[in-house]
């Protein structure tokens, strides 16, 4: 099909700008349209001529992306991360985005980012969703030990939140007042609340046909949990788009900036440009996964041996395991490990 008009769109929560030009940068049309599926629809569907368009990847360009993918010949989205050069511009206005987004599609030098299928980005919400109920579990829990501690109650930290101790523990506070037993009761509630919402997602991406097989083999790993296994999939989605291993470790934001100029190069902290929802599963299940993988506890070891800190070695491993969660996604087959030693079955972290 041959593309005669390059879009680009200018994406808002209430409205969305674009230009519309030809090859030769020349505008046919602008103007801006609210931001509901019917109108984006009905403007698509009227356009006579094949075209190419994109737009920032945000918050809210998903629903965008797939109401218009239908009507282009092409439809990209752009890393908003390398698309910063718009933003600093001496004047700004969505309709000067929209002609600046236009002109990088007809160039061929918009940045694109990888824009995963629409249901593989539901069940990804939902996984995101239980991240952010376990967040404010852990609020909960820090904000009970802080009113025990403001009204002088002793209790033991490791045992708080266990229901048995947790009862025990309000039949004892006779110095306490009744309004802080009452927020401790209600503090409890919620955390029950939150658990077995946390659960309920997990059980249900885990029983998802479409990620059931990844699921089991990314398990195959030793140190490689639910949480980990789900996290990888839905954030990863397609292991074939990455080229390489180190590709996937930046973009699970496990390797340090790199300044190069001059024949010079300099290495900086660890680049914020990455998937941070990845980086700190791996992170977390990299300091336990050693206990049950051999081959990462060599990693782990040989780094401390090099003079590496706790959290250095943490890293080494965290890379490799990277590495390994890309080759049994890529194979599709288990993962084996090289001279296993013999170890308890069905113990991983999540």
């Amino acid at each position: 099909m041959n593309i005669c008009h390059y879009i680009g769109f200018d994406v808002h929560k209430k409205s969305i700008s674009y230009c519309v030009k030809t090859a030769d940068g020349t505008i046919v049309e602008e103007g801006k349209l609210r931001a509901t599926h019917q109108v984006l629809r009905q403007w698509a569907g009227k356009r006579q001529e094949a075209w190419h368009g994109a737009m920032e990847a945000t918050l809210f360009s998903g629903w965008i992306y797939d109401d218009l993918q239908p009507f282009a010949a092409k439809l990209e989205m752009g890393n908003p991360s390398m698309m910063k050069a718009i933003g600093a511009a001496k004047k700004k206005s969505d309709r000067l985005d929209a002609r600046k987004i236009a002109d990088l599609v007809r160039c061929n030098l918009l940045p694109g980012c990888y824009v995963a299928p629409v249901k593989m980005r539901e069940l990804r919400r939902l996984l995101r969703y239980r991240n952010t109920v376990v967040k404010h579990a852990v609020a909960v829990k820090n904000r009970m030990s802080g009113l025990l501690m403001e009204v002088g109650a002793e209790y033991q930290k490791g045992q708080l939140h266990g229901k048995k101790y947790f009862e025990e523990l309000l039949g004892r506070l006779e110095e306490v007042p009744e309004t802080v037993k009452e927020m401790l009761r209600l503090s409890r509630g919620a955390l029950e609340m939150f658990e077995e919402t946390q659960q309920t997602i997990v059980h249900r991406l885990q029983k998802e046909p479409a990620l059931a097989k990844r699921l089991e083999l990314l398990r195959s790993i030793g140190g490689v949990g639910e949480i980990t296994s789900l996290t990888w999939a839905l954030e990863v989605c397609d292991p074939k788009r990455f080229p390489s291993i180190g590709d996937a470790v930046s973009y699970c934001g496990l390797t340090s900036a790199l300044v190069s100029s001059a024949e010079k190069q300099q290495r900086g902290p660890i680049s914020k440009q990455r998937n941070e929802h990845l980086q700190s599963v791996l992170i977390e299940a990299a300091k336990l996964a050693p206990r049950w993988n051999r081959q990462l506890a060599a990693v782990q070891q040989r780094e401390r041996e090099r003079g590496g800190n706790r959290n250095q070695a943490t890293l080494a491993v965290a890379r490799k395991l990277v590495a390994y969660l890309l080759a049994v996604d890529r194979s599709g087959k288990r993962f084996e490990e090289r001279n296993p030693a013999p170890q308890e079955e069905g113990k991983t972290v999540a």
